[in-house]
C-alpha cells in the first residue's frame, strides 16, 4: 500500500503537487512546488537541485533557455535543506538521463521561478546520503532531531506508524471498541516497575503518578458497562532502558467484558493479522501455535521462545544419576537438575569458542557449562571419562556433536541454556529470517516464589485471576496456581500480554492477603477504588495490551525502538534535541513544596 496520499488532497495554494508524485502523465504540466533542498549540482550552463518533500525527490531544473538569470543564479547559490517555492514544467528526462532509483526518474520540473521561503544554516549532520555513507553517530542524531527526521528512513517509518495506528482504530471500532481515554495524573500502584511521580502543588506533599498502565482503569470501565474498550495509550515507567525499551511508550490497549480466554485470543489474532498485512506481509496464519509456559520453560529456557530453529533443552538428570560426577551428583543432592541441549556441527568449535559460550551461562548466573563432544567416532572432555556404555546410548550423540549442560536449579539453569541455546542457532547459520512463528504462551505460574523467604510475588499483576481449577486442587498451595494469563510472541520477541482478571472482590482481596498485602485498611487505602467498582457488580473480563512500538519495529526492520519515535530517549533517560530532565529553579520547587538533597546536586556536577 502506498504511504503518500493523492496529489489532489497535498495540494494547496502554495503547492500544485508534492515532489515525489510526479510522473510522466505530468509531462506538459505547469506545477508549484514546495520542499527542501536535498542536494544541488551547479554544472556551469545548468544547475540541478533535488527537492524533497515527505513523498520523495523530483530534480529541478534551471537553465538559461527557460530560467531568467536571476533565478539561475538564486539557485546555484541556495544552500541544502532550505525550503524553496518554485514554479515550472514538468518535461520528460532524455532516455540517457532517466534515474530508474527515483519515482519521478522520468521527469524533470524546468524552473521559471524561485523563492527561498526557509533559508537554511549549514546542516549539522547530513541528510542526503549517498551510498556507503556512514550515519552519524546516534547521540548528534538525537540531538539534531529535526534534521535526522528528514532522512526518508525515518519519515517511513513515521508514515508506517501512522497507517498501523489507523487500521488499529478500524479494526477496533468495527469490533464494536469503543475508544476510551483514561486518566495520565493518577495513583501510583504496582504495575512491575518504578512510577514516575508528579508533585501536587495543592496538596503540599502529596503526589500523583504517571500511569504503567491503564489496568485499573480500564477494568472499572467495565464495571460501568462499557464492555469493550480499547486505547492508543500513553505509559511510563521508570526502569532501565535498552533498544527495546523507552520510559515513555505506546501501547494498544484492549478489554472485554464476559469473555474467555479464547475470545481474547481470537481477536487479538485477527489483529495482528490486519497490522502485518497492512505492512505487506500476507503470511500471517489465521491461528497461531500454542504452547504452556512448563513446556516453553522446559524445553527453551524462556517464556517467550524462537521457534525458528529446534536446538530444544532435554533434562538429562537420569543420565547422569548413574555417572560417578562429582559436580553433578553434588547438585542433584541438592534438588539440582541437569539439563542441556545438542549442538550438531558443534564438535568443530574450538574451546575459545566453547569457553565464549560458557561466559554467556555464567553471566545469566550459572556456575559453568559442562561439555561433551563426539568426534572421529570419540568423546571427548571433562566428562568423557566417567561415561559409562549405557550413557554414550542415553546421549545418543551423532558424529561431529556438542553437547553443553547447566547443573543447577531451573531459575538458573533456564535463562543460562536460553543465552547458549541462542548464541548456537546465530553461529550455525539455523535462524530463517524471512519465516515468522507466531506463539501463544499460555497457562503461566500465578506466583513467582522468594526462594529465600518463600515471600509470593506476581508474575504478572495482581489483578490477574488464576485458574479456578487450581484454586480447588490445591486450595492451601498458591505457588502452584497457575494463572488465566497469556502472552503473544514472534520469532523470541513479546509483542504483548493480558490475562482473564478477577472480577470477584473477595477473591481479589484475597490475592492481595496472599502477596503481603493482608490488612483490609491498607488493601483500602490503595486499591479502594477498584475494590469499590467491583463490589457495585462486575461482569466476567479481561483483556491483551500490545506494546506499538515494538510491533512497528519490527515491520519497519528498523534496529531500535528509537527509529519508530519521533523524539526519544537515549538509554541513560535524556531527550538530548530539548535537552530534558533539567536542574528546575529553586523558587519553583518551593512551590512544589520539594527540597534537592545536596547529594543530589554533587551528583549533577
Amino acid at each position: 500500500m502506498s504511504s503518500s496520499p493523492p496529489s489532489s488532497v497535498l495540494s494547496t495554494s502554495m503547492r500544485s503537487d508534492p515532489c515525489g508524485l510526479l510522473r510522466r502523465a505530468d509531462v506538459g504540466r505547469t506545477v508549484h512546488l514546495g520542499g527542501w533542498v536535498h542536494r544541488s549540482r551547479d554544472l556551469g550552463g545548468l544547475v540541478f537541485i533535488d527537492l524533497r518533500d515527505r513523498t520523495g525527490l523530483v530534480q529541478l531544473a534551471f537553465g538559461p533557455a527557460w530560467s531568467p538569470a536571476a533565478v539561475q543564479t538564486l539557485a546555484a547559490a541556495v544552500g541544502v535543506e532550505s525550503v524553496v517555492l518554485c514554479e515550472g514544467e514538468v518535461v520528460a528526462r532524455e532516455a540517457d538521463r532517466v534515474n530508474p532509483d527515483m519515482g519521478t526518474g522520468e521527469v524533470e520540473v524546468r524552473v521559471r521561478s524561485l523563492t527561498v521561503v526557509g533559508p537554511a544554516v549549514t546542516p549539522a549532520l547530513p541528510v542526503a546520503r549517498g551510498r556507503g555513507d556512514k550515519m552519524p553517530a546516534e547521540e548528534l542524531r538525537l540531538r539534531h532531531r529535526y534534521l535526522d527526521l528528514r532522512r526518508p528512513e525515518l519519515q517511513e517509518n513515521l508514515v508506517l506508524r501512522h497507517r498501523l495506528l489507523q487500521v488499529t482504530r478500524r479494526f477496533l471500532s468495527d469490533g464494536g471498541y469503543l475508544e476510551l481515554e483514561t486518566p495520565i495524573l493518577t495513583k501510583p500502584t504496582p504495575e512491575g516497575a518504578r512510577d514516575y511521580l508528579v508533585p501536587s502543588r495543592v496538596h503540599p506533599g502529596e503526589f500523583y503518578a504517571l500511569p504503567q498502565s491503564p489496568q485499573i482503569y480500564k477494568q472499572l470501565f467495565m464495571c460501568c458497562g462499557f464492555d469493550r474498550y480499547f486505547q492508543i495509550a500513553r505509559c511510563f515507567r521508570d526502569e532501565d532502558l535498552r533498544a527495546d525499551r523507552q520510559p515513555e511508550f505506546t501501547q494498544i490497549d484492549i478489554e472485554a467484558s464476559f469473555i474467555g480466554r479464547q475470545d481474547i485470543m481470537t481477536l487479538a489474532e485477527g489483529l495482528i493479522g490486519s497490522l502485518w498485512r497492512e505492512a505487506g506481509h500476507h503470511d500471517v496464519p489465521a491461528q497461531f501455535e500454542r504452547m504452556t509456559y512448563a513446556d516453553a520453560m522446559e524445553g527453551y529456557g524462556c517464556d517467550r521462545p524462537d521457534l525458528r530453529y529446534d536446538l530444544r533443552l532435554r533434562d538429562y538428570s537420569a543420565v547422569f544419576a548413574g555417572l560417578d560426577f562429582a559436580v553433578t551428583t553434588t547438585a542433584m543432592a541438592n534438588g539440582a537438575r541437569v539439563r542441556g541441549l545438542v549442538v550438531p556441527g558443534g564438535a568443530a568449535w574450538s574451546r575459545k569458542q566453547v569457553d565464549e559460550l560458557e561466559a554467556l551461562a555464567k553471566g545469566a548466573g550459572a556456575g559453568g557449562l559442562l561439555r561433551l563432544r563426539k568426534a572421529d567416532g570419540e568423546y571427548d572432555g571433562p566428562l568423557a571419562k566417567f561415561l559409562t556404555d549405557e550413557a554414550r546410548a542415553q546421549f545418543a550423540l551423532e558424529d561431529g556433536d556438542l553437547a553443553l549442560f547447566v547443573a543447577a536449579a531451573d531459575r538458573i539453569s533456564s535463562p543460562a541454556l536460553d543465552r547458549v541455546r541462542q548464541e548456537c542457532a546465530r553461529r550455525l547459520d539455523l535462524v530463517d529470517e524471512q519465516a515468522r512463528r507466531f506463539l501463544w504462551v499460555l497457562d503461566f505460574p500465578m506466583f513467582e516464589q522468594d526462594p529465600v523467604t518463600g515471600a509470593l510475588a506476581a508474575v504478572h499483576h495482581p489483578f490477574t485471576a488464576p485458574n479456578p481449577d487450581d484454586m480447588a486442587a490445591f486450595p492451601d498451595e498458591p505457588a502452584r496456581w497457575r494463572a488465566l494469563a497469556y502472552d503473544v510472541v514472534l520469532n523470541g520477541t513479546e509483542l504483548g500480554g493480558g490475562s482473564i482478571r478477577t472480577s470477584d472482590p473477595a477473591t481479589q482481596s484475597r490475592m492481595f492477603a496472599l502477596l503481603g498485602i493482608g490488612d483490609a485498611e491498607e488493601q483500602e487505602r490503595r486499591f479502594g477504588f477498584l475494590l469499590e467498582g467491583l463490589r457495585a457488580g462486575a461482569p466476567p473480563h479481561g483483556g491483551i495490551a500490545f506494546g506499538f512500538d515494538r510491533i512497528a519495529m519490527l515491520l519497519s526492520g528498523a534496529p531500535s525502538l528509537r527509529d519508530v519515535i519521533a523524539f526519544p530517549k537515549t538509554t541513560a533517560a535524556r531527550s538530548l534535541y530539548e535537552g530534558a530532565p533539567v536542574e528546575v529553579p529553586a523558587d519553583d520547587l518551593q512551590e512544589l513544596h520539594i527540597a534537592v538533597r545536596a547529594a543530589a546536586r554533587e551528583a549533577r556536577s
